[in-house]
């Protein structure tokens, strides 16, 4: 990989990108479930949202480093504006043709099923726009959890449900919650890391707000929450116990947060928020993989 392919690499943000992927898989695996796929639909939805996580990432890139709050040092970043990689203007066309794209996918989606998705699916990028951008960004707010958690989280996996289903259950709603929660977890791990710079300039978020200690311990329970919660479904079965297999990904946020409370610096603490995203990942494949063995291999 080139200095150039590996700066767009970089602009993405590739391992945010679990937020955008999961969601997608976990709302087809339900309709899969509920005994339909159409597989040019679950594309245009993959890739609608894997283009829109880039482009909020890109954005930003761009506002962040147009507020003077990245420089050269941060973690995390994509780094090619600060870096001089790349001319600020390309950053942000980059993003806005990727929500364009987005928006044309968004279309496809719309004529096979419903407009009433280009509703959701407006506000879902508008918010993901605010993040960043706007006089005051949710990214500099106690927020950016809330945020993330439904639009990353039941906003995707419905939308995803419905356009395979044509239908929208109390069901689905409930099994969104855990990834709801993992992917507000990455956002609170991103800002546990970055707690310390974030105060020095002027961001409220929660991380800022209760400190290291308190956040890191919320963070566990938003971990500890998401797997008591799917197995609270299978109890109940709404999930077939096959789904049980997503406490696999249970080490991952024991490492997370230890990691948290050995690490002082952003540096330190940059495998910890990595850890956060890994579980993410695993657990979305994990509970994927658990509704479509609970299809074929039912467990009475």
């Amino acid at each position: 990989m080139n200095l150039k392919d590996e700066s767009w690499y970089r602009l993405t943000r590739p391992h945010t990108l679990t937020a955008a992927v999961m969601p997608v898989l976990i709302g087809t695996a339900m309709g899969f479930a509920d005994g339909t796929v159409d597989v040019a639909l679950f594309a245009a939805m993959l890739i609608a949202s894997v283009l829109i996580q880039s482009a909020v990432n890109m954005f930003n890139e761009y506002f962040d480093f147009k507020r003077g709050l990245d420089t050269a040092e941060s973690v995390g970043i994509g780094g090619v504006i600060v870096n001089k990689e790349m001319e600020e203007r390309t950053v942000l066309l980059t993003a806005v043709a990727f929500f364009s794209v987005s928006v044309l996918l968004g279309v496809y989606v719309c004529a096979r099923t419903t407009w009433w998705i280009a509703v959701v699916g407006s506000a879902s990028m508008f918010i993901g726009y605010l993040y960043s951008a706007g006089p005051r960004p949710l990214a500099y707010t106690s927020f950016g959890e809330l945020a993330a958690g439904i639009f990353m989280g039941p906003v995707i996996v419905l939308i995803s449900y419905f356009v395979q289903t044509r239908r929208m259950t109390l069901d689905a709603v409930l099994i969104s919650v855990p990834i709801s929660i993992l992917v507000a977890a990455i956002l609170m791990a991103n800002n546990i890391r970055d707690a310390l710079p974030d105060s020095q300039k002027g961001r409220r978020t929660l991380a800022v707000l209760w400190g290291k200690t308190r956040a890191t311990s919320f963070l566990g329970w938003m971990f500890a929450c998401a797997m008591l919660w799917t197995i609270g479904l299978v109890m109940y079965r709404l999930l077939s116990p096959w789904t049980l297999i997503v406490l696999l990904s249970l080490p991952k946020a024991v490492q997370s947060v230890r990691s948290f409370k050995k690490g002082n610096t952003p540096g330190e603490m940059l495998p910890a928020m990595k850890a956060a995203s890994v579980l993410h990942s695993q657990f979305g494949l994990l509970l994927t993989l658990g509704i479509v063995l609970g299809k074929y291999l039912p467990v009475h």
